[in-house]
Order: structure tokens, then sequence, then C-alpha cells
């Protein structure tokens, strides 16, 4: 049970953008969507976020915060993160962006594996990365499936699906609020 808990109470990551070959959604087809999404102009200042992480069965098993101070300098772009969880721990994560043109970015963290790949189209970011997550004592490489979509100038709404192997574990789901300035 502790192992199933905190996989699926891992941090917010997503999977490899080779999902895309599967079946689903493609960010492409967002591309009409209004408002459209810059992530260099909505992933400047601070914002917080609130989320959930939930089991395959879609019970919520651990709740979070965060405080991300976010800063770019032209097409590189730095994300702070702070997390506070449920039962109390915390968790720093810096992301380093850069925005390669197109709508497109890659990103590195130290709990990364690898090159995070991301798309933007209209409203939605499709972001693909594994994380590397201690359980028990042993490090899993996990895969997120993560989805954001633009709602206004202030809200943004995120949805990823974790899994290993290919087994889907469970989905992280986030809004994002910037805050007034």
């Amino acid at each position: 049970m502790k192992r199933r808990l905190l996989l699926s109470g891992a941090g917010a990551a997503a999977a490899s953008l080779a999902l895309t070959g599967c079946a689903g959604p493609q960010v492409t087809e967002y591309a009409s969507e209004k408002p459209p999404l810059d992530l260099r102009t909505y992933f400047n200042g601070t914002l917080d976020a609130y989320g959930v992480f939930t089991d395959r069965s879609g019970k919520v098993v651990r709740r979070f915060t965060v405080v991300m101070r976010c800063q770019w300098n032209g097409d590189e772009g730095v994300l702070d993160e702070d997390f506070a969880y449920s039962d109390g721990t915390t968790q720093k994560r810096i992301w380093r962006l850069t925005h390669l043109g197109n709508g497109r970015y890659t990103g590195r963290a130290d709990d990364v594996v690898g090159i995070a790949d991301g798309q933007v189209a209209g409203n939605a970011f499709r972001w693909g990365y594994t994380l590397a997550l201690p359980v028990d004592g042993r490090v899993w490489n996990v895969d997120f499936d993560d989805w954001m979509y633009l709602m206004d100038e202030r809200v943004m709404l995120n949805k990823a699906t974790m899994s290993k192997f290919g087994v889907r574990l469970g989905e992280v789901t986030l809004s994002f609020v910037r805050r007034a300035t």
C-alpha cells in the first residue's frame, strides 16, 4: 500500500512525447482554441497552484500546493517551484526551459531523466518527461503525459497521466493561478 501511495503521490511530471503516436488527442488539434497560450508570458512572475494526486481508481491520495516563481530571459526560462504536501512534506523543483520556436519547448530539472519535450498549440501545451522518483529506498522512473489548458490570462488547468512500463498509475490534476500584479 505504501508503495502505491508513494507512486501515486509523485511530483507533478510528464511522459515522453513518444506517446503522441498513441491513439488520443494531439496538441495540434487545439490550434484554433483561445486564448492563445505563450508559456513565456503565462509562466512569468509568481503563480500559485493547487493539486491532487489520484490513484488508478480515482481516489485522492495526496493534496498539495505550489508557489512558482518564474522568470524568462529571452528564450531561456526558470520555473522555481516550492511544493507543500498535505502530509506536511515539502519539495523543490527548478525547471530550466528553452523556447525553440514554433511553439516547441525543452526543459530540464534535477529529478527529470533526460530532456522534457513540449509543444504549444492554441490554448494547450502537451509536455512529456520522465521523473526519477524515490520509493521505498529505490528510484523508479515514472512517465507523465501532461496537458495544460489556458482558461484566461490568470488561470490554467493541468492534467497529467502517470505511468510505469506503460501501466497507468494515476493522475495529477492542478490549477495554476497567476497572482495579480
